[in-house]
């Protein structure tokens, strides 16, 4: 029985690739902790979370302060009784952004060291059902972009063979944000997906006005078109249109999930592995989606969400956004517009551990346990 010995703690500060707005934000910037978890044999497995340019402080000073102390001696195997005893002690300042981002960060490095362990990848340990998933891009559909330039990047992105691009939604007016899907519409044809995103913008009035606007589009759906916490809003448009409601990204507890596909509020799940606290409790969502025959298309994380999508039955898309390429060796593999499950042990990421002490900032580089 192999004991947690020692845990190294991170914050690395990643600035996007290109600029990145949507209707109420932009991303400024990548706050990534970085958990490494050693045990009694020498085995090691490193994990990680992310924000947007916020919070990463808070995550950090929680893991120090309050949860890594209570991985030293625990059985690194005993992945579901550590994910709950570190969510019952975040109890008391309830499940959200910051816990979750926190718990993310302890789970996927427990995870990469069970793979590891094992000399198996992630996708084959969480279930194996497929080795490959259709990629689609968000890189290029920000809402600041004009529409020849979402043209011409949907037009590329389907000569790499990818099956879909999303553009970002939320300009002052329905006529706006039309003309937008209507120029790559036209453009790509009937046979290429477009996603759109709201990332939460919209009132209930103005969500189903343009839901109906774009209904001839033939979207692959409409994601995050409300606050995340309006589930009754969120059945009331459901029910209002054709066009599939996508949610997911902002949901921290899997009975928030729960709710929103028993009450038929959403047709697609974009369950996010650091948002809802680590890959322990993903497995969870995507199987409950399962359950009730809907797909699950992970938010972000491509490089850890292409092994998860590969280890369910219902993982129907990856995201592409490349993040972590400053920090990695390892990238994702693309054959056919199609993201390739990696096949080395772990999660899928093979981490430039000078690049990542280079990059880490001082004030949050930590030791907890064993020796340095």
């Amino acid at each position: 029985m192999a004991r947690i010995e020692r845990v190294e703690l991170r914050l690395v500060d990643i600035p996007p690739k290109v600029k990145r707005t949507d209707a109420i934000q932009s991303f400024v910037s990548q706050e990534t902790p970085i958990v490494t978890i050693v045990d009694s044999d020498g085995a090691v497995g490193t994990g990680y979370s992310y924000t947007i340019g916020t919070g990463g402080s808070s995550v950090m000073r929680l893991l120090a302060d309050h949860l890594a102390p209570r991985l030293i001696g625990k059985d690194a195997e005993r992945i579901e009784a550590i994910w709950r005893e570190l969510e019952f002690a975040t109890h008391a300042t309830t499940i959200g952004a910051i816990s979750a981002l926190a718990l993310a960060a302890i789970d996927t490095a427990l995870w990469d060291l069970r793979c590891r362990r094992r000399g198996l990848p992630l996708w084959i340990v969480a279930g194996g059902a497929a080795d490959r998933r259709p990629l689609y891009t968000t890189e290029g559909g920000w809402l600041h972009l004009e529409d020849s330039a979402l043209v011409e990047d949907a037009l590329a992105a389907r000569e790499q063979g990818f099956s879909g691009s999303k553009v970002k939604i939320g300009r002052p007016h329905v006529s706006e944000d039309l003309r937008r899907l209507e120029a790559v519409r036209s453009a790509l044809g009937p046979g290429y997906e477009i996603m759109t995103d709201a990332n939460q913008g919209f009132t209930l009035d103005e969500a189903i006005r343009r839901a109906g606007r774009f209904r001839d589009l033939d979207l692959a759906w409409i994601e995050e078109p409300l606050p995340a916490d309006d589930l009754d809003g969120h059945i009331r448009l459901s029910q209002s249109t054709t066009t599939p409601i996508a949610v997911g990204e902002s949901m921290y507890s899997i009975r928030h999930f729960r709710e929103y596909m028993a009450k038929g509020a959403c047709s697609i799940v974009q369950v996010d592995v650091a948002r809802i606290g680590g890959i322990t409790p993903w497995l969870k969502v995507a199987h409950a989606a399962e359950a009730f025959d809907m797909p699950v298309c992970p938010h972000f994380l491509m490089e850890l969400h292409v092994g998860l999508s590969c280890a369910v039955p219902n993982g129907k898309y990856v995201e592409y956004i490349p993040q972590l390429d400053d920090l990695t060796t390892s990238r994702l593999a693309i054959e056919g517009g199609m993201a390739i499950a990696p096949s080395t042990p772990g999660i899928g990421i093979e981490w430039d551990h000078d690049a990542v002490k280079a990059r880490s900032v001082a004030e949050h580089t930590r030791t907890i346990g064993g020796k340095p």
